[in-house]
């Protein structure tokens, strides 16, 4: 009888640790989101969808024209590099003044702020102060890019996930738990570059 209560009480102090794990065991095998290359397929910017519109001109990039994500017809058959480069490009282009702003906050100063493919990984920071943050994450609302670039810039101060780090990004994030909380449950459903195969 003893060993039953102890067992359970064993089980209840490792609840949380228990369901991590089968979280973490659930995302392992949850199935990537594709995309195909084909009018009218939807694409997230900042939160908000966009159709996609296979279009005939001569660009040789992806524009965001009217609400609609632009692809010249010729770059449709290259495959997800001509979406991923504008995600990349307008990505920058948006995160450069929101990472100033946080370089400030945090009392940092990063070398580069690049944006790449991380495989799955939202951002990085290295030793030498540079920052780099996945393109897929510009999916993300405006809200949880900053807790990604934030959280990124504070590993620039502390590069462990030690009680010193969320200290340092709780006073200049005092809602981080939230967001990252909503990062792990709204990321896991995001495109990270897989495109479907059509079968003729």
């Amino acid at each position: 009888m003893w060993r039953l209560k102890s067992l359970q009480e064993f089980l209840e102090s490792k609840r949380n640790w228990i369901y991590t794990k089968l979280a973490a065991n659930e995302e392992l095998h949850r199935r990537p989101v594709e995309k195909e290359l084909v009018d009218g397929e939807s694409f997230v910017y900042l939160g908000r969808n966009y159709r996609l519109q296979i279009v005939d001109e001569s660009s040789n990039s992806v524009r965001l024209v009217g609400g609609r994500l632009r692809l010249p017809a010729q770059l449709a058959d290259i495959g997800r590099t001509p979406l991923t480069d504008w995600y990349r490009v307008s990505g920058r282009a948006w995160v450069a003044p929101k990472a100033r702003d946080w370089s400030e906050r945090l009392r940092v100063h990063p070398g580069t702020i690049e944006v790449t493919d991380l495989g799955r990984k939202w951002g990085s920071a290295t030793p030498g102060g540079n920052v780099r943050l996945h393109w897929a994450a510009f999916q993300l609302s405006p809200v949880l890019i900053d807790y990604v670039v934030a959280h990124e810039l504070a590993h620039l101060r502390e590069p462990h996930h030690g009680p010193a780090f969320w200290q340092v990004l709780g006073r200049a994030l005092p809602d981080f738990a939230e967001r990252k909380n909503l990062l792990a449950r709204v990321g896991a459903n995001l495109w990270f570059g897989e495109i479907a195969v059509n079968h003729k």
